[in-house]
């Protein structure tokens, strides 16, 4: 019996900090980490490369991506939704 794939989708919630490349954006998404020694609370960024086919996510605006089959060599999510608009 074929078990189906069962793998989860994964998504990530970050703001656009670049559209200058064709039909690409990078958006940068944050998560809150405590120091291993000092117990601090630090933020850490990690930015991704994502797929915007219609060119529409602008600097500055909230956006939702989903990750995809690789779609170039360091391009592996896209676009799902445009959460907060910047103005």
């Amino acid at each position: 019996m074929k078990e189906a794939n069962k793998r989860r989708i994964r998504e990530k919630v970050g703001v656009v900090t670049s559209d200058k490349m064709q039909k690409t954006i990078v958006v940068s998404v944050g998560r809150v980490t405590q120091h291993p020694v000092f117990n601090k609370v630090i933020r850490k960024f990690s930015k991704f490369k994502a797929h915007d086919e219609k060119n529409e996510a602008k600097v500055g605006d909230k956006v939702r991506i989903r990750e995809t089959r690789p779609l170039s060599r360091d391009k592996c999510w896209r676009l799902v939704e445009i959460l907060v608009k910047q103005k």
